[in-house]
């Protein structure tokens, strides 16, 4: 498998509240993380970082998955942790107060991705047949897309499309929501904040990573794509691509 990830402060904002990075395993297995902090008198970028570090922590206590089932109670279990110490921080602090941070995580296997995600930052899926985005925003512009009070291009230009209605470290409970899908020899995984999502359409992310460059150089023309239109908000994505290996036997990421 191959991964980049990438994060800029944008054009307008003074100090980047995005965190995130790919850890692996010695099972060939892949995690994957981007937050975009928050609140609190300018300390998303401590939510942020928190709930990374704590994320590749437990990451770096486990040996490997060999289910689904696995990969979702370990997700659900860690981000309800990061979730509380993150809560708990901004409890005594009080230049912490109110913080929090989106997150989508996710852990690549050979056979299968599991998902995981709290906010607005997004999971995309991109292969021979089609560009999906997994996640669902928990934001106030998708609930009222989805409830049929606007259309998803109201939703580009609504004045409170930043509105999330989930976030973690906000609150003392938070329920993440969890798939786990099928991926093969070539597919890319596209996880990004809405600092890229607020400025590139679905329609010029899939014909990005339709690009038969190195995904590298495709996140950074993605990154600087949202820096050209405004760069109002920071800019952060990863890009994993499933590839098969050259050696018979050997796993395929």
């Amino acid at each position: 498998m191959e991964g980049h990830f990438l994060t800029d402060r944008g054009q307008v904002r003074a100090h980047n509240e995005d965190s995130g990075g790919i850890f692996s395993n010695s099972h060939g297995q892949y995690l994957a993380i981007i937050a975009d902090g928050m609140g609190g008198h300018q300390a998303g970028d401590v939510a942020s970082d928190m709930a990374t570090t704590i994320l590749e922590n437990k990451w770096k206590e486990i040996k490997g998955f060999d289910s689904p089932e696995e990969v979702e109670e370990w997700l659900q279990q860690s981000l309800l942790d990061a979730n509380t110490s993150i809560y708990q921080l901004s409890l005594e602090k009080e230049e912490c107060q109110g913080m929090g941070t989106t997150v989508v995580v996710a852990v690549c296997t050979g056979e299968f991705i599991t998902v995981a995600h709290i906010g607005d930052s997004r999971c995309y899926l991109f292969n021979d047949f089609s560009f999906k985005q997994i996640t669902e925003d928990h934001s106030l512009v998708n609930a009222l897309v989805q409830s049929g009070q606007i259309s998803k291009d109201d939703a580009m230009y609504h004045p409170r499309k930043n509105v999330v209605l989930r976030a973690l470290g906000t609150n003392e409970l938070v329920e993440p929501d969890i798939q786990t899908i099928n991926w093969e020899a070539g597919d890319r995984l596209l996880l990004c904040s809405d600092g890229l999502t607020d400025k590139v359409h679905d329609g010029e992310l899939a014909d990005y990573l339709k690009s038969t460059d190195d995904i590298g150089e495709v996140g950074k023309r993605l990154v600087d794509l949202a820096n050209e239109r405004g760069g109002e908000d920071n800019v952060s994505l990863i890009i994993l691509q499933h590839e098969t290996s050259l050696e018979e036997g050997e796993p395929p990421c």
